[in-house]
């Protein structure tokens, strides 16, 4: 097993529980740095990491990185990584991605431009080639400058990780699966404490917990660039690593998973992505609007994305929609509420301050994750012995 160095891009401010993730599948972390993590494995690593990890965005072996504050230094910077112990002979291969901050070089097109053709150089080198009809496999490669630095990586994932294959029907605003899972990560919720959204949408947060308490791995059902890949991840590999995933599913579970809409038509949307997922027994959803919000038990979780007002229109109407968030919250005795959301006014309106808030970039939209936190539920009295 040869031994890499993997990159997981994540959400703006979720590194730390992309960092518990990677940790908890026993690798360990190189670094930690503005909206990715970084970490030492191997082929098993790539894979395993495509298919259990719910909070990153994609996988990416790191080629190399090197200083560049001339189109010059990177191209020569480009030309002398081992990109033949990569790419093949017959390989497709282009620079999908290029994001600079704080660095002198900061065109996209020209960096994107300037790499292809020191790769193209370096492999006509190693292959004694002049033109490439890449034919075979995809190779797309992303590179990130910060601080004049360039790291340059390979992409192992294609369509990004959120899109874990169940969702085939949206919401206008959905939130992106990996982000909902982090959500809920973020929380002290296991699958014997009730959960419910109430703004629930196309489903996203209710799934994405249900699969969590099956013990489902988020990308077990979808596929992988680099599953073509057979000179550098043997198929063995992927078979290995799905039977491990298979292996931990557990759907005798009985979570009290529930989701709400105001909506019909995205309940039955939810519904039917539920049943994509393979959960859709896992999940009550219902039409009803937050002001019917109630519980009979206790010890509940609110976790939601309600509307944050992002058309003009919709703007007026935040500020009674959030007092009512605040009343039946206050209703449910001893629940914990957890509410992602871009509104400023959202604690004022709600009638509380939050315990704790973290700020999350959902794209480019900053966002605040408000914690309310209520009781811990007592522990249950075990049955003391006879003598």
């Amino acid at each position: 097993m040869r031994k890499l160095e993997l990159i997981a891009p994540c959400h703006f401010g979720l590194e730390a529980v992309l960092k518990k993730e990677i940790i908890d599948l026993g690798y360990e972390i190189s670094q930690v740095e503005d909206g990715r993590v970084t970490f030492l494995g191997d082929e098993d690593a790539v894979c395993r990491g495509n298919v259990f990890l719910r909070t990153a965005e994609r996988i990416l072996i790191k080629i190399g990185s090197f200083p560049a504050t001339t189109f010059e230094e990177l191209f020569q910077g480009t030309k002398n990584l081992p990109w033949e112990d990569y790419i093949p002979r017959d390989g497709k291969f282009w620079v999908a991605k290029a994001a600079s901050v704080k660095s002198k070089l900061f065109s996209p097109s020209d960096i994107q431009s300037i790499m292809k053709k020191a790769m193209v150089e370096r492999l006509k080198n190693v292959y004694h080639i002049s033109w490439f009809e890449e034919n075979g496999a995809s190779f797309p490669v992303r590179v990130f400058l910060m601080k004049d630095m360039v790291t340059v990586g390979l992409d192992t994932t294609g369509e990004s990780l959120h899109k874990r294959g169940y969702r085939k029907l949206k919401a206008k605003a959905p939130i992106a699966e990996n982000l909902a899972a982090a959500l809920i990560m973020l929380t002290p919720w296991n699958k014997d404490r009730i959960l419910v959204d109430p703004f629930c949408g196309s489903g996203t947060i209710p799934i994405e917990a249900a699969m969590m308490a099956a013990g489902m791995a988020p990308g077990m059902n979808r596929e992988f660039l680099s599953e073509n890949w057979n000179h550098l991840l043997p198929k063995k590999i992927w078979y290995d690593v799905i039977d491990e995933a298979n292996d931990l599913v557990n759907l005798t579970v009985t979570p009290d998973i529930q989701g709400y809409d105001l909506d019909g038509e995205m309940v039955a949307i939810a519904r039917e992505n539920a049943k994509m997922a393979g959960v859709d027994k896992l999940i009550h959803f219902q039409k009803r609007g937050v002001d019917q919000l109630s519980h009979p038990k206790k010890y509940g979780f609110l976790i939601t994305n309600p509307p944050y007002g992002e058309r003009l229109e919709d703007k007026k109407d935040l500020p009674a929609l959030y007092k009512t968030i605040g009343q039946r919250y206050q209703a449910l005795d001893s629940w914990s509420m957890y509410l992602i959301t871009a509104y400023d006014r959202a604690e004022n309106d709600i009638g509380r301050k939050a315990d704790k808030n973290r700020k999350i970039y959902n794209g480019m939209m900053k966002t605040y994750f408000y914690q309310y936190m209520g009781p811990k539920p007592p522990r249950k009295r075990e049955d003391i012995p006879v003598v």
